[in-house]
């Protein structure tokens, strides 16, 4: 029996080191996800979903050892751990001090300034780990880079000068232990490690996606600093150090940037991005390679840089999924809007319906060939509104059908008419101009200006800042349809234009430019000023009236209006360009009789002034200083232009202005506030598509009182209700007065009526009752 005690002793010692590392293996197996790892150190993270890949398979002894290595990390070069042990390095001779370590207290204090690019990570994972010499020496490269070149040799204190590069790009790198720190990286949703997230002003911007390597990892950082300082960046890209390099010649000539990365094989993906997966990869498949392979070799000043860490990826992104693959209209729900729509940017063209609805089912057709045009290029969606209730809420339909046109959280109605060729051609000028603002040299707006009728210029400089032009892209949307909106920072186009401070914005409209004038740079980025400026000018100098912009050109303005039939080609063109003449010579008639208005206020004040200060009057001379002039071109009721065609609305014309096309190209001058138009000149000869025709009877009709008699567009009962109106809001207190004066008089009638009432048979049925109801005096009831 002692015997047996002694043998089974000696076993449970001989077992206790295998079932130790047994159980150490299986404790590091579980310590590469997230959700077990933040358990580990009493920090749970609920939402957290995506966990990290195990460990791989060991199989002979090589790979054992070489797993062992990265599973222990580089030996050589800075980790996150030395980063935040207070231990500065240096990079290219300059001391580069330890990247920050945020915490849950530190964070949004940190990051509420300036951008911030941070990684996301967890102490045990083996590809944080892989990462780790990545990520510093990208951190110590961009620390000790000049923005602007010098001549002068680097030093410490490079930190301190104005040409640092956290102070011209307020640029900033960063990382969060996610066991440390374990709420603070469910708030902001980190479900894999290593997660590298940008900041800006402490709100989140975007998440790095793509293979983490030092060349895709750089690229990222570029593409945030050109949009924060457009043009400030080299064109050909920046030379990288290898990972663990403590210098880089930034004198030799960078490599050309890498192609996209092309679609992999999953499992090989992650073994690439992943610094363990590289072996069992270069194994599986020796032509592929990357920066994040393992060796076992020291930090050295000499490190040369390996072909794939050398090259940069300009655009990091994995391949995007082909838009309407099916070309058939996709039914979205709440939960596929939220993540197809909404959290995305991709556009989408939208229709809210309910199947009872007439007109829902009279687009239908049209729409599902919509979404048949334009299979490949964009992506078409449809919402049952009876079913969808909420959505439909929380976008605010109110008539079926509705179409909204989204591209991220920004959307823009489409109002215009629902044919087939309407729809198509919006969506494809959604397409295009939704893309966001695009970049036109003098040689390239000169070509838009052959095509492009009204054009929004945007000239920026070195010092327009990221928020400048987010302000901008947000306007894109809301000019579909109406013009294109584009920026420039031509030395060329700023001549032209007489541009002499920045940003600055203008439209063109066939060459003729007019300014946004307000200079202040919040009101620069004051997306509802700017917009409604835009919507003031964004008409082509001569439109064609269609019914989509029919109230916004009729309305509050005399509208010289051109009648035209495209039968006769021709004339056609000929009367177009006489009316467009027209337009452009009363404009400049306007603008030269009000800069001449102006001018003649200016002087009347400064010789108040003048006067005030001879006589030494300084009541006279303050009263004189107060005087503002402050008078707009839009002041007065303006005066547009534009043609119909008398063809297509040819029942509408000769129904409103008693106009029949076939008898020729007529004008009228249309006040459609008043109900009221001109079709004669001051001779009483119709007003004909000519300069002299159109220029003198202009005056005449815009006078006070006009001197040409105007004919009614409405019946006469129409007329009545129009003039009571006009009456009405035209002179409010003697319209309150009438009414009030209405409201005295029914009474005084109303209680006559009742007196009379009561001598006869009045207003009460006594059925044949007398007593004290008839009183004796009064006459019996009927």
């Amino acid at each position: 029996m002692r015997s047996l005690l002694s043998r089974v002793l000696v076993s449970l010692v001989l077992l206790t080191p295998v079932l130790a590392e047994a159980a150490a293996v299986d404790n590091q197996h579980q310590l590469n996800t997230v959700k077990d790892a933040l358990a580990e150190s009493k920090v749970k993270v609920e939402d957290a979903k995506v966990v990290d890949d195990p460990k791989p398979k060991v199989e002979d002894a090589g790979k054992a050892e070489e797993a062992k290595k990265i599973e222990d990390g580089p030996k050589a070069g800075a980790t996150n751990t030395e980063a935040v042990s207070g231990a500065p390095t240096k990079f290219n001779g300059i001391e580069v001090p330890p990247m920050k370590e945020l915490s849950g207290e530190s964070f949004d204090k940190e990051t509420k300034n300036g951008y911030w690019f941070v990684k996301h990570y967890s102490p045990y994972c083996h590809h944080c780990k892989a990462i780790a010499p990545t990520w510093q020496t990208l951190y110590e490269f961009y620390y000790t880079s000049k923005p602007v070149p010098a001549g002068k040799k680097p030093s410490d204190s490079e930190s301190d000068s104005l040409n640092s590069f956290s102070r011209y790009y307020d640029f900033h790198f960063a990382s969060v232990d996610c066991i440390a720190n374990g709420d603070l990286c469910g708030k902001h949703d980190v479900t894999a490690f290593p997660t590298f997230t940008l900041y800006k002003d402490g709100v989140f911007v975007k998440k790095f996606e793509g293979t983490k390597n030092m060349a895709n990892l750089s690229a990222f950082v570029e593409d945030t600093l050109e949009s924060t300082r457009p043009g400030s960046r080299p064109k050909d890209g920046v030379k990288l150090p290898a990972p663990e390099a403590t210098s880089v010649d930034t004198s030799a000539q960078p490599d050309k940037p890498a192609e996209t990365d092309k679609p992999v094989d999953k499992a090989k993906e992650a073994a690439v991005t992943a610094g363990a997966g590289a072996v069992a990869a270069a194994a599986e498949a020796p032509a592929v390679k990357t920066s994040n392979e393992e060796k076992p070799v020291a930090k050295t000043t000499a490190a040369k840089p390996t072909a794939k860490a050398t090259k940069i990826a300009k655009k990091p992104k994995k391949p995007a999924a082909t838009p309407n693959l099916l070309g058939t209209p996709a039914a979205l729900t709440q939960e596929s809007f939220q993540k197809l729509v909404t959290n995305t940017q991709d556009p989408w063209f939208v229709k809210f319906y309910a199947p009872w609805c007439h007109h829902c089912q009279a687009l239908a057709p049209s729409w599902a060939q919509m979404a048949k045009e334009l299979q490949g290029k964009l992506n078409v969606g449809e919402v049952n509104c009876e079913v969808e209730v909420r959505l439909c809420k929380d976008v605010r339909v109110r008539a079926y059908p509705t179409i909204h046109f989204f591209r991220g959280g920004e959307r823009v109605e489409y109002d215009g008419l629902r044919g087939l060729g309407d729809l198509v051609s919006y969506a494809k000028k959604a397409l295009d101009v939704g893309s966001g603002v695009t970049y036109v040299d003098a040689e390239a707006f000169k070509k838009m200006e052959e095509t492009e009728e009204v054009i929004f210029l945007y000239f920026y400089d070195h010092a327009t800042t990221s928020e400048d032009f987010e302000a901008l892209e947000r306007l894109t949307l809301s000019l579909i349809g109406h013009a294109k909106l584009v920026k420039t920072d031509s030395a060329e186009l700023a001549e032209r234009f007489k541009i002499s401070t920045w940003p600055r914005l203008l439209v063109s409209r066939d060459g003729r430019p007019s300014y946004y004038n307000v200079l202040a740079p919040k009101d620069m980025r004051d997306f509802r000023q700017v917009l409604g400026w835009m919507q003031s000018v964004w008409l082509p100098i001569v439109p064609e009236l269609t019914a989509s912009n029919s109230k916004e050109i009729m309305r509050g303005k005399y509208v010289v209006l051109g009648i035209l039939s495209r039968d006769r080609t021709d004339e056609f063109e000929i009367d177009k360009k006489e009316i467009k003449n027209a337009a452009l010579e009363w404009m400049e008639k306007q603008t030269h009789a009000f800069q001449l208005e102006r001018q003649e206020l200016r002087d009347a004040k400064q010789l108040r002034l003048e006067e005030a200060e001879d006589r030494n009057d300084q009541r006279a001379l303050r009263a004189a200083k107060s005087i503002h002039i402050d008078i707009r071109e839009d002041d007065k009721k303006q005066v547009g232009f534009a043609w119909v065609d008398g063809v297509f609305w040819e029942r509408w014309i000769r129904t409103t202005y008693g106009i029949n096309v076939n008898d020729g190209e007529k004008v009228i001058i249309n006040d459609e506030d008043n109900h009221r138009y001109w079709d004669t000149t001051i001779s009483g000869a119709p007003i004909v598509p000519s300069r002299t025709s159109i220029l003198e009877t202009i005056p005449k009709v815009v006078a006070n009182p006009p001197k040409i008699s105007s004919k009614s567009s409405t019946g006469a009962i129409q007329r009545l209700f129009f003039g009571l109106r006009g009456a009405t809001t035209g002179h409010p207190w003697i319209s309150l007065g009438l009414l009030i004066g209405i409201i005295i008089g029914t009474s005084i009638w109303g209680r006559g009526r009742i007196r009379k009432g009561k001598g006869g048979s009045g207003f009460f049925q006594l059925d044949g009752k007398e007593g004290l109801l008839n009183g004796g005096g009064y006459g019996k009831a009927d």
